[in-house]
């Protein structure tokens, strides 16, 4: 696994950036050493003072994206609640725009998802074993199943003076054929595909809107507890450390690489889910990889 920093004066160049996607999509991290579209150093300062809403419901404080909505924050003021949209959605923004000009062929097809505001310290953070961030994990949703589709995001650390310290594992073709089988992959896949329809024609008849999850979204949510449960993994399978520093960004595609927060406080983040269809490689996609070991689909082809 490598860090793979951006040169910004490459940026638009066929050749470099067929090489971004090469990096991306076999499990490399992108690192923007300055973030220029990061908030001021006003706004940042008023960022760290903001406390969460109840941490049993919230993680994180978001601002859902397509959705011009902010959850998960404990205002004292209107004129505060505001201002923290204000800048949620700037640098949501700034985000799309930069990832929209570094990674053009994703852009067309990618489907807009949230972006967040992680104030607490990571280490020793009191939370179920199955919401901590300093387990290593494969990223997956519960709610926003991606039906194969790829998990981009960009992070950007806006502690004043701290780094934000990362752990990964190997690659996931590796860990997928150490440990899918124990995870559960028959078990998924053995699932009747009737099942599927029939949940998604009863959640139509009731007038729900319900985006049922694949094969795929149920093994990989499965998986994003299973290894953060998993001792041996834990122990064992810690290969890279990154120091991210104050002031820097950086982008992965996080359901293909198991990592965790082992330091750090306040971070921002932007989510993109990137379909299989705009792959150059789509074959090193997760989806790919574990549809090999399952022989069968486990998700729709686009």
């Amino acid at each position: 696994m490598q860090l793979v920093p951006i040169q910004l004066e490459q940026i638009g160049q066929p050749h470099y950036t067929a090489q971004l996607y090469e990096h991306l999509e076999k499990g490399n991290i992108l690192l923007l050493e300055k973030t220029p579209f990061a908030p001021n150093e006003e706004d940042a300062a008023f960022l760290r003072g903001q406390h969460q809403a109840d941490t049993k419901i919230h993680k994180n404080i978001a601002y859902k994206t397509p959705l011009d909505k902010l959850t998960g924050a404990q205002n004292e003021t209107p004129e505060d609640a505001q201002r923290l949209k204000r800048i949620m959605k700037a640098y949501a923004q700034g985000a799309l725009q930069f990832l929209a000009n570094l990674l053009p062929a994703y852009a067309k097809a990618w489907k807009v998802d949230y972006a967040s505001f992680r104030p607490f310290e990571e280490q020793g953070r009191d939370l179920p074993l199955s919401r901590r961030n300093d387990l290593m994990h494969v990223d997956a949703f519960p709610t926003r199943p991606t039906h194969g589709g790829r998990i981009l995001r960009l992070f950007t650390n806006i502690s004043p003076d701290r780094d934000r310290v990362w752990v990964t594992a190997g690659p996931f073709e590796q860990l997928a054929q150490r440990y899918a089988k124990e995870a559960g992959l028959q078990k998924v896949t053995a699932l009747p595909a009737t099942l599927q329809r029939t949940g998604a024609y009863i959640t139509r008849m009731l007038g729900v809107r319900s985006d049922v999850p694949s094969p795929y979204d149920q093994f990989m949510m499965g998986f994003h507890h299973f290894l953060k449960a998993n001792e041996s993994f834990q122990k064992n399978e810690r290969l890279f450390t990154f120091h991210f520093p104050p002031g820097a960004s950086w982008i992965c595609f996080t359901d293909q690489i198991a990592h965790a927060v082992t330091s750090g406080q306040y971070a921002l983040e932007q989510t993109c889910i990137v379909p299989r269809s705009a792959m150059q490689f789509p074959e090193l996609a997760p989806v790919a990889v574990l549809e090999r070991l399952a022989g069968k689909p486990l998700a729709p082809s686009a």
